[in-house]
């Protein structure tokens, strides 16, 4: 495994991981390793120790909150100009496998399948997260440059600051 993966947090700080897109107040956004839905990213808290939000003292859990939302709305505009079948976002904060403070963002599009597109992301199969087609790769550069450029205009316009 690549050393970046084993410590995304880490690499994101030090400037090793290749993911990130930017670095927010409250976390790093970066563009999911899969791509089986395109635009899909992650917010990673700052605290690799955090394991879960309410580990994290309240202005900090609300700022990685709000700047989840500023990646929300990124990934929203850039997906809706790149394909016309987009549909929403689902934005998930689970833990499950990995125990450091982060939250998934999922573009949805009405081209999926249909006993999938109207449920959670995790029901796609786990071929979907190891399937090489969907590795994250230079097919996805403009719609991850797409996604960091509405990110970092709606972070110079964030009027929230939580201090």
């Amino acid at each position: 495994m690549t050393e970046w993966r084993v410590d995304r947090i880490g690499s994101a700080a030090r400037g090793e991981n290749p993911t990130v897109l930017a670095e927010l107040r409250g976390g790093y956004a970066v563009i999911g390793d899969v791509q089986f839905l395109p635009g899909y990213c992650v917010l990673l808290g700052k605290d690799p120790k955090a394991a879960a939000l309410a580990d994290m003292p309240r202005l900090e859990r609300v700022q990685f909150l709000a700047d989840v939302d500023l990646l929300a709305t990124a990934v929203e505009r850039a997906c809706r100009d790149a394909d016309p079948a987009f549909r929403r976002v689902n934005i998930e904060i689970l833990g499950n496998a990995d125990a450091f403070v982060h939250a998934h963002v999922f573009p949805r599009y009405d081209w999926e399948p249909a006993d999938l597109v109207s449920r959670a992301v995790w029901t796609y199969g786990v071929g979907s997260w190891h399937d090489p087609a969907s590795a994250l790769g230079p097919r996805h550069d403009q719609l991850r440059t797409s996604i960091g450029a509405e990110l970092r205009t709606l972070s110079d316009r964030d009027e929230i600051r939580i201090s």
